[in-house]
């Protein structure tokens, strides 16, 4: 079990202590269940309140902290807790699932696939013609990768996730359990003769260098060209994203929301939960979809919208509130 006193811990964070405690740490954990040889954070205000009853023995604070740490008890106040507590967590973070071969013998890898130096591949692992990975790369048990596709270095991708053909994924990505990077664009047309038919999907996926995919979401190939994720996005569990959409870098976008097809994103986008965004809609830079949101216009850049049609987020509340009056005012 990994132990650290409290001097070795500001070493990482650089920060300021507060008090004083001779107990070794071992383990960080929330304000209201942690024990008395654990770490906590207080990122917020409204949550020093919960300082007097938690048996946590330091606490992550920012430096406007308005109460004292207390008795055989101390706080580190650095400039942000919230970044803080990603140092420590990565500190205290147990160590990844262990390769005993770089290479399982059950993987299956085509003669002419290039393996970067350094590179690990689980056990019934597919790796199909061409494909190219980058040095110390990750492939855990079950992941296929299909022809001609390339991962970049040091990219992990967890089990049962799927890489069809042709995509591309960059450097230091993750891509977590049963993802799905280039399956068929949802793209079909009526005929009198034959009902439905189904429009072929020639295109591939893009994902830049430290994107990060969440379980279950889907990213579907472009029609003609390519669905581009850029530099630093971060998709959350069971999102889908549409053929041939753009994302530009830094974009959010949280569970159960999706992109139809053609949507372009501008860089530093925030999608909220369950929020649905229509076809060939253009989202610009540092805007704000609130979750559970319909998006079916374009959107200018730094705007917020809530609502189903989204709205600029302050008529949003407007409404809400005058609603929530009338059926107040309804009731005497």
């Amino acid at each position: 079990m990994k132990q650290f006193t409290i001097e070795e811990i500001n070493e990482v964070l650089k920060g300021t202590i507060v008090g004083s405690i001779t107990t070794k740490i071992t383990a960080p954990e929330q304000l209201e269940v942690a024990n008395e040889t654990e770490i906590s954070f207080i990122g917020n205000k409204k949550y020093e309140k919960f300082w007097a009853t938690s048996k946590a023995c330091v606490a992550v604070v920012n430096e406007d902290i308005s109460i004292e740490p207390g008795e055989n008890r101390a706080f580190i106040k650095v400039k942000n807790a919230d970044l803080a507590m990603s140092q420590i967590l990565t500190l205290f973070a147990p160590p990844p699932p262990v390769f005993k071969t770089n290479i399982h013998p059950t993987a299956s890898i085509d003669e002419t696939a290039q393996i970067g130096d350094g590179a690990k591949i689980g056990a019934n692992c597919y790796v199909g013609p061409n494909v190219k990975i980058g040095e110390n790369s990750i492939l855990y048990p079950n992941v296929t990768v299909l022809d001609e596709c390339t991962i970049g270095k040091n990219t992990t991708i967890w089990s049962g996730a799927v890489v069809r053909e042709r995509c591309h994924i960059g450097n230091d990505c993750i891509i977590h359990p049963n993802a799905t990077i280039g399956a068929d664009g949802f793209g079909f047309r009526p005929d009198p003769e034959k009902g439905l038919v189904k429009i072929p999907q020639i295109g591939n996926v893009i994902i830049g260098n430290n994107v990060e995919i969440g379980a279950n979401t889907c990213v579907d190939r472009g029609k003609f060209s390519s669905t581009v994720l850029g530099n630093g996005c971060k998709i959350d569990n069971l999102v889908q994203i549409g053929h041939n959409s753009k994302l530009g870098m830094f974009c959010i976008m949280a569970g159960n929301s999706g992109l139809a097809g053609s949507v372009t994103l501008g860089n530093g986008v925030i999608i909220g939960g369950s929020a649905s965004i229509k076809d060939h809609t253009t989202i610009g830079d540092g805007a704000i979809i609130g979750a559970g949101s319909g998006v079916t216009g374009d959107v200018e850049a730094g705007k917020t919208l809530l609502g189903y049609p989204a709205i600029d987020a302050k008529d949003a509340l407007r409404q809400w509130a005058i609603l929530k009056r009338m059926v107040n005012e309804s009731k005497k």
